[in-house]
């Protein structure tokens, strides 16, 4: 069984309700952590040891996110700035996080046809996350395609429960190592063919 870390990272999460669904249905899987660096750190003061002892201490280290301005809330920059030291995440003696798995969990307000070349936002997901997979790739990290929620803005209850149930099962498939990574890389997010994903 692998461990999963997920690190949160909402400022507002009161008023979204998708991440709020999504964290709600991770909270109760066995073997999945759950650790919002908002509420852990209010003032941005965020304890360097501490985080990196959480991290070696897990095999996948997902990052949940809103799709801010095409990256994160500033305090997971501030996290990355941070805990990733040289010596420790990279470089000639950087090993902790090597081989451990990692993939971003993001909701975004647009839907799937605006991150394409001719939509409004004229990238795709993929590339617009790619500082995340050159973070991960530097690390010795396996990095896999994200888990996006499109169009929160529209969604329905019936949806929004969808979506954390799917999230949930990729959470249970990362713990218990049924993801496929050589599938999940076929496609550009992992719940767009989540069945494929976790082995059929």
């Amino acid at each position: 069984m692998r461990k999963v870390l997920i690190i949160f990272a909402h400022p507002a999460l009161e008023r979204s309700r998708v991440n709020r669904a999504l964290i709600e249905a991770a909270a109760g899987v066995e073997g999945v952590r759950v650790h919002d660096l908002y509420q852990a750190y209010p003032d941005f003061d965020i304890d360097v040891p501490f985080e990196q002892r959480l991290l070696e201490a897990h095999g996948v280290v997902v990052l949940q996110h809103p799709f801010f301005w095409y990256s994160a809330p500033a305090i997971l920059k501030q996290w990355q700035d941070l805990v990733l030291e040289h010596g420790w995440a990279y470089g000639h003696a950087g090993t902790a996080l090597k081989g451990k798995w990692t993939l971003n969990a993001i909701t975004a307000g647009g839907g799937e046809d605006s991150y394409r070349r001719e939509g409004g936002n004229r990238f795709e997901i993929g590339e617009l996350l790619a500082p995340f997979e050159a973070t991960a790739r530097l690390c010795g990290m396996i990095w896999l395609p994200p888990f996006v929620v499109h169009g929160t803005h529209r969604l329905g209850d019936a949806e929004i429960d969808a979506h954390a149930g799917d999230y949930r099962r990729l959470l249970i498939g990362l713990r218990d190592g049924a993801v496929d990574a050589a599938a999940a890389r076929r496609w550009p997010r992992l719940n767009m063919d989540l069945a494929a994903v976790l082995g059929g």
